[in-house]
């Protein structure tokens, strides 16, 4: 892989007549493509690492004994002192249980930590308690049942109103907590594993009667930690804290086919404040991450935002959807998203923003600073006629307010469309800001920056050019032509 990603790049030498000096001046004098090759390095290297942790390779072989679990809570108990047998077979559910119960008693003394050790160890869903670490073992994998009969139904997510997939009840997570607080879980990354194959081909044989279950979802709780671990296979959504506070999500890598995984979001941040996402890999079968508040009228009533959000230094690929997307269920609003150092490859979309008249709420104060694509057919989207509802009861009228948005330091190569922000006369985008931006593109077609109702400034120079949308500014910010075309409508989806 480290291979494909710089073999992009040629640098000839004639190792009989290398001038040494000279090469160096030329590379040094080029910052952008110093930067360039850095990044693309250190993020490869982040990939080899990840792939040879989750597929199991060990170039070095199992030279070295297990590494000993730490002690991270006053009271640490094994999965196996509750009766667990991790031999793949063995149901577990009531082991994880009993633990859990044992953990619930210990707040006052700081709380316990669970270790699930090395084996595969099958479980049908449980809760966590507060004041509860879990930690998984390297070797170890938690592997979610299979038998849809064997998941708690549980109401409607309250700003859905509404089943996501079907009306009425809808399947728990594998992994859930409710009202929790100073919740970790966290291992050497060990892995949970939903086996979501048999629930992705129910979906598509309509043989479900109720919306999917995510694989580890927390609700209404604050304090959260997941860190070195990997998440795969989920059934539906892989990681969903709702309405939470204070969430840091790092060094965690998640997986699911690219293909025939359907919903298998990374990680969606719903209603939730003061959440952190760094130094991830995510390859999944729809959005890499997706930022949520709620449904139409039902995410209107409930009226809680997503805000103060900071994603960083994140590999993504995402073949169905998009790396990082806002919406399209964000009627709680979402704002203060800072999305920095982020490498996007091989996928349909890199970031994306999705919302419709019925959605209300807004999408505002959002930043994405250093962003790569690589081989990706839209780099950044704004779709604002992303029409699912719940039901006929969302109020048309309902329109969502977007703007303040700005792009700056955005690279990358093989893009087919850089650019495409689809504003609409009753959902125009505003104040909309670009700054240097330089994407290779595959097709060399005049509408490749495509824009409709949108308002918002260029400073610099930026690669493509931008549409007549936008006014453009020197590098000093000193105004150089005002747009009169804001409301020029030039979006073209055949390519």
């Amino acid at each position: 892989m480290v291979e494909t990603f710089l073999g992009r790049f040629h640098f000839h030498f004639d190792n009989r007549r290398l001038d040494f000096k000279r090469w160096i001046s030329a590379l040094i004098s080029s910052h952008k493509t110093l930067f360039t090759v850095l990044w693309i390095v250190a993020f490869a290297s982040i990939f080899v690492w990840q792939r040879s942790i989750v597929d199991g390779l060990r170039i070095f072989g199992r030279a070295h004994p297990a590494r000993p679990i730490p002690r991270l809570r006053p009271v640490a108990f094994n999965l196996t002192d509750f009766g667990g047998v991790g031999d793949g077979v063995t149901v577990n559910t009531e082991a994880f249980e009993r633990a859990v119960t044992a953990i619930s008693k210990l707040g006052s003394r700081g709380g316990g930590q669970l270790n699930v050790q090395p084996g595969r160890w099958l479980t049908g869903p449980f809760n966590l308690t507060s004041h509860m670490t879990l930690f998984l073992a390297e070797d170890a994998v938690i592997l979610g049942i299979q038998d849809e009969k064997l998941w708690p139904l549980m109401p409607p997510l309250p700003s859905y109103g509404y089943g996501r997939e079907h009306p009425g009840p809808r399947y728990g997570s594998l992994i859930h907590g409710q009202n929790l607080k100073d919740v970790v879980i966290t291992g050497h990354n060990g892995t949970i594993d939903g086996q979501g194959q048999a629930w992705w081909v129910k979906y598509r044989q309509k043989l479900l009667n109720h919306t999917r279950g995510p694989l580890v979802q927390i609700m209404f709780s604050r304090d959260i930690q997941i860190s070195n671990i990997t998440l795969r296979n989920s059934p539906f959504w892989t990681f969903h804290p709702y309405d939470c506070k204070n969430v840091i999500i790092k060094n965690v890598t998640i997986l699911a086919p690219i293909f025939e995984a359907p919903n298998t979001d990374g990680i969606d941040p719903d209603s939730c404040e003061n959440v952190v996402i760094e130094n991830c890999y995510i390859s999944v079968g729809d959005d890499g991450i997706a930022i949520k508040s709620g449904w139409d009228q039902y995410g209107i009533n409930y009226g809680q935002p997503s805000a103060n959000i900071l994603i960083r230094n994140l590999v993504v690929r995402s073949m169905v959807s998009a790396g990082v997307s806002i919406g399209s269920e964000m009627s709680g609003g979402v704002s203060n998203v800072t999305v920095e150092n982020l490498y996007v490859w091989n996928s349909r979309r890199g970031v994306r923003i999705k919302t419709s008249p019925g959605r209300g709420g807004y999408v505002r104060h959002i930043t994405y600073r250093n962003v790569t694509f690589d081989n990706v057919r839209v780099g950044i989207v704004i779709k604002t006629d992303y029409n699912e509802h719940p039901d006929g009861g969302y109020d048309p009228k309902a329109l969502p307010v977007l703007g303040d948005i700005s792009f700056t330091a955005i690279h990358g190569q093989g893009v087919r469309v850089p650019v495409r922000i689809h504003g609409s006369e009753e959902i125009p985008v505003r104040n909309v800001t670009f700054r240097d931006m330089s994407v290779g593109i595959t097709y060399k077609k005049k509408h490749i920056f495509q824009c409709a109702f949108v308002q918002g400034r260029v400073i610099g120079t930026i690669f493509p050019a931008p549409c007549e949308n936008f006014d453009r500014y020197d590098e000093q910010e000193r105004l150089v032509k005002r747009s009169v075309s804001q409301n020029i409508t030039d979006i073209d989806y055949d390519f």
